[in-house]
């Protein structure tokens, strides 16, 4: 479910996109907001922050008290299992990963179904962006990082399910998946802060730059960017090797993070012309700004992991 509206005076519950101009709601990317004095009684709130060697993730739960305060720690405990596991054992950064090992023809991604799945994921996600998002264009071989995370998170909150969890949020810096219901009751509100540094275009709600931001309402979905928070990744052009250096950023919002996340770093990296290879369906939705015009657009994720 999947909703948009003008940004209201009640406080978002998650935002994505760079620090607002003074006058909009305030609050860092990508965090969640404490919303405990609003929660409906018998509902139990958790927050809960984890580091990685890449990246830093929130979370936050809604619970019963019949789950109580130890299932949501149990829960978040399986799911911070889960992020650090895949840090451990696919991040790039790490020389004895196995992402690394693949690098280096040490193993073979069919031996590890996990890794067996993010590399068909890429290969699918370099077909649907005729090549924008690719993997092993990048130096150094196979670097799966515009889609690990997404991946990760959707893992993270496959655990939270597992356990029991029906209404949680699992947040990294511009990328997020959510379901259920906010610790306020209703529908997660994420605000969506255009870049101070867009023009003024067709965007969310005709959004112009560093104006109020868009509010996103969900109770199930994701929204995946590239761009837009301070520190990004750097992206690399796969056509050319060279670093993207360009004053734009993309986001896609649908079902799979992984899927979004992917979109939206090919999206970033391809700029204009990714309109021409972006499918165009209703399950998915896109935004790109660039220094000229942000532009809406909608996409299927076809066959990558939905």
């Amino acid at each position: 479910m999947l909703a948009y509206r003008a940004a209201q005076p009640e406080p978002p519950d998650l935002r994505i996109g760079p620090t607002p101009r003074a006058g909009t709601p305030t609050g860092p990317p990508g965090t969640a907001t404490p919303a405990d004095d609003t929660r409906p009684a018998g509902q139990l709130v958790a927050r809960h922050t984890v580091a990685t060697s890449t990246t830093e993730y929130q979370l936050v739960l809604v619970g019963s008290e019949r789950i109580g305060r130890r299932g949501l720690s149990e829960a978040i405990g399986d799911a911070v299992a889960e992020l650090r596991a895949i840090d451990v054992t696919y991040s790039p950064l790490r020389p004895n990963s196995l992402v690394s090992l693949l690098r280096r023809g040490e193993v073979a991604a069919e031996v590890y179904p996990p890794l067996a799945d993010i590399v068909h994921r890429c290969e699918a996600m370099r077909v649907a962006t005729e090549g924008w998002f690719d993997p092993w264009a990048v130096p150094g071989g196979f670097d799966p990082a515009g889609m690990i995370k997404g991946w990760a998170i959707e893992r993270a909150a496959g655990r939270l399910r597992a356990a029991g969890i029906t209404d949680y949020a699992v947040v990294s810096g511009g990328d997020l998946v959510v379901r259920g219901r906010a610790p306020h009751g209703g529908p997660w509100r994420i605000a969506l802060q255009q870049p101070l540094s867009a023009g003024t275009g067709d965007g969310p709600a005709g959004a112009t730059p560093g104006s109020p931001p868009t509010t996103v309402t969900m109770v199930d979905g994701a929204i995946g960017t590239s761009g837009l928070t301070v520190g990004r990744r750097k992206v690399v052009d796969p056509h050319t090797g060279s670093l993207v250096e360009r004053d734009s950023a993309a986001m896609v919002i649908g079902a799979d993070l992984a899927v979004a996340d992917g979109y939206a770093t090919a999206l970033f990296a391809a700029g204009p012309a990714g309109r021409d290879w972006f499918p165009q369906w209703t399950a998915t939705t896109c935004w790109t700004w660039s220094a000229r015009r942000s532009t809406p657009g909608a996409a299927r994720p076809r066959d990558l992991g939905k």
